[in-house]
């Protein structure tokens, strides 16, 4: 697993020994980076990276140019592969760790909203749905304009029942699919301040 674009390309990124992180593959990461990048979601943007895990996710965005990515991790262990991984490649300095639980930090008075939330929880546990139903129900933790991303395996998948957030796209890379979901209203806005 490494960097894969920016000015800390090719660095080779640590994992932890054993299954308690689900890393993202370099092919579904730059499809993934591809996407974002088209809708000018990674220069001077901020990112959350909910389970945090390696840091894949959000250190890619920091390399790319993105303003700060906070990564959530509550495993002791996991949280010292991350915190070598920033400083292996020199993000950081914009990448700040919180040690603790996904949920507990999501339930933060005060949080500053994201414009990319990643959700890449440990499978089969329906910790995504968990997640994504706690960004939902706190609008303000989403920029206007930004994005909610899943990570799963395919079969983990159900139709989600939300109040602010919508589907916008999904894709599939083998055994890992890829949900985007925006703020209801996102597009409608984005169509009348391009007709203004």
């Amino acid at each position: 697993m490494r960097v894969i674009s920016g000015f800390a390309k090719g660095r080779e990124l640590r994992s932890p020994s054993g299954n308690t992180t689900r890393p993202i593959t370099d092919r579904v990461k730059s499809a993934l980076f591809n996407i974002l990048a088209a809708q000018g979601m990674i220069a001077e943007r901020r990112y959350l990276d909910l389970f945090g895990g390696t840091g894949a996710v959000g250190i890619e965005a920091l390399s790319r140019g993105a303003a700060e990515a906070v990564f959530c991790e509550r495993d002791p262990t996991v949280v010292q592969v991350l915190r070598h991984n920033l400083e292996l490649t020199g993000v950081a300095a914009r990448g700040r760790v919180v040690v603790g639980d996904a949920f507990a930090y999501l339930a933060r008075p005060n949080l500053a909203p994201f414009d990319v939330i990643y959700i890449a929880p440990p499978q089969y546990q329906a910790l995504w749905l968990k997640a994504l139903r706690a960004v939902d129900a706190r609008p303000e933790l989403l920029t206007a304009d930004g994005l909610v991303i899943v990570q799963i395996f395919p079969k983990e998948w159900m139709e989600p029942v939300l109040a602010q957030l919508i589907v916008c796209d999904h894709r599939r890379y083998g055994s890992t699919a890829l949900y985007f979901f925006e703020r209801s209203g996102r597009r409608h806005a984005e169509e009348q301040t391009q007709a203004a």
